[in-house]
């Protein structure tokens, strides 16, 4: 973001006295100026100069100051042009504002207006680059994390393009602890692993690790290892999950399932950052950076003595919520399209184009399983389709509430995928009295598909 420290403006105006006034008010340590009397000297500062802001005056020989911003917002767009217009010019100036132009004042103008629109301005240029940013990080981190895993995390709404940010600045950080929350569903381990692989520990190990499965006998010898013959059945030395990941990434999937006991020798361990392997004196240090996560609220645990307050906070230094997918449902297009580009190559399907019904039909839903469920649709949909196109027929909706804003798929379901088709064509026929191209219409397959299949199925 640019700071008032290092704010680059250009004056471009004919008049000598304009460029020295203007100059002379903003002489100022907070900045840097450039003066061109002409189009052409202006464009050859652009050229070789970073800058932030440019003074246009309307009337200019050469070109008209209209043409230098259309000129500027074409090949520099990055600059944000304030127009300086006479009162008689108010329709250069309209069409200025029109062409991008971000400001103007008028001549003969009062220092303080030039002061108050480059004030605008400049915040409109440090939002600008915000934003930029974000979208930098976000192609970045999209490229380097496919690279990596060989698929990406998709979405356009503002939760996910800020969720890229905090993930781009938290895999910069060596050993910060992060703890993801959120429903069953939202993608936290894709996050945890994101964190990992744009980190300088992605060489190393990323490790999982499903608190809610480990016995309380086996915390100790799963975590620190154990030496052979520690216990009955200790036939070999063993490595712990710690030890493991030394150098990489340690990720505690559903950590507020971890009984409290437990959780007692756990905090032990990050605190000391050191283990003792079951049977062995021997104290190990190791580098390990904890990444965390829950579909619970940590905080309402520890207030019904379910999670240890000390605990959550040596996990917690950095925490990410992800939204639920009811949360942003402006991601829910890209998502089916990503899935189904996905499962076109898994399956050497060619599926290329939705049916609009479908998209509206999945806004409604309310996703209880977050983006699992809908990966889950899209692929027992993209193995029933048969065609190039997409249909709401293939992804089996049934009980659509008429006066809410879900449906929902039945919880017992026929999974014979033939039985389900030839169900689906008798109840179509028989709704369009056996009017072929009436039931291939609600069906969203055409009538010589329609036609093959019953005589697949001998209807």
């Amino acid at each position: 973001m640019i700071s008032v420290c290092n704010l680059r403006i250009l004056i471009l105006d004919d008049e000598q006295l304009v460029r020295d006034e203007l100059s002379e008010f903003l002489v100022d340590p907070n900045f840097k100026i450039f003066k061109a009397g002409t189009p052409s000297e202006a464009f050859q500062i652009m050229d070789h100069n970073e800058v932030h802001i440019a003074i246009v005056d309307v009337n200019l020989p050469e070109m008209s100051g209209l043409d230098v911003l259309d000129r500027i917002k074409k090949e520099y767009s990055e600059i944000e042009v304030i127009m300086i217009s006479g009162y008689s010019e108010m329709d250069s100036v309209i069409h200025s504002m029109r062409l991008g132009a971000s400001d103007f004042f008028t001549k003969p103008f009062r220092l303080s207006d030039v002061e108050n629109a480059i004030e605008r301005t400049k915040k409109f240029v440090n939002l600008k680059k915000s934003l930029q940013e974000v979208k930098r990080n976000y192609s970045i981190i999209s490229k380097e994390f496919y690279k990596a895993m060989g698929y990406e995390i998709v979405g356009e709404s503002r939760h996910m393009k800020n969720l890229i940010n905090l993930i781009g600045k938290v895999a910069k950080t060596e050993n910060t602890s992060v703890l993801i929350t959120g429903e069953s569903g939202t993608g936290k381990e894709l996050v945890a692993r994101a964190i990992h692989y744009l980190s300088n520990r992605k060489e190393n190990c990323f490790y999982a690790v499903n608190c809610s499965a480990i016995p309380e006998t086996l915390f100790e010898s799963e975590f620190f290892g154990h030496t052979k013959g520690a216990f009955t059945g200790a036939s070999d030395t063993k490595t712990g999950w710690f030890e493991a990941a030394n150098k990489g990434t340690l990720f505690l999937d559903e950590i507020g399932d971890m009984q409290l006991n437990l959780q007692t020798k756990f905090l032990r361990v990050l605190e000391e950052r050191k283990i003792r392997k079951v049977g062995s004196n021997i104290e190990i240090p190791f580098d390990t950076r904890i990444i965390a996560a829950t579909n619970q609220n940590l905080e309402e645990l520890n207030t019904e003595k379910g999670f240890r307050l000390d605990l959550y906070h040596r996990i917690s230094s950095f925490v990410i919520h992800l939204e639920p997918l009811r949360n942003r449902k402006e991601d829910i297009p890209l998502l089916l399209d990503y899935f189904v580009k996905y499962f076109n190559r898994v399956m050497g399907k060619t599926i290329n184009e939705i049916d609009e019904a479908v998209i509206r039909k999945l806004l409604d839903y309310e996703f209880p399983g977050n983006v699992r469920e809908l990966k889950n649709m899209v692929e027992r949909a993209v193995i029933i389709c048969e065609s190039n196109k997409l249909c709401l027929s293939n992804f089996q909706l049934t009980n659509t509430k008429e006066s809410g804003t879900a449906y929902h798929f039945p919880e017992e379901e026929i999974l014979d995928l033939e039985l389900v088709e030839k169900n689906c064509i008798l109840k179509a026929l028989e709704k369009a009295n056996n009017n072929k191209s009436k039931a291939a219409d609600m069906l969203n397959i055409t009538w010589q598909s329609l036609d093959r299949r019953i005589k697949k199925y001998k209807i």
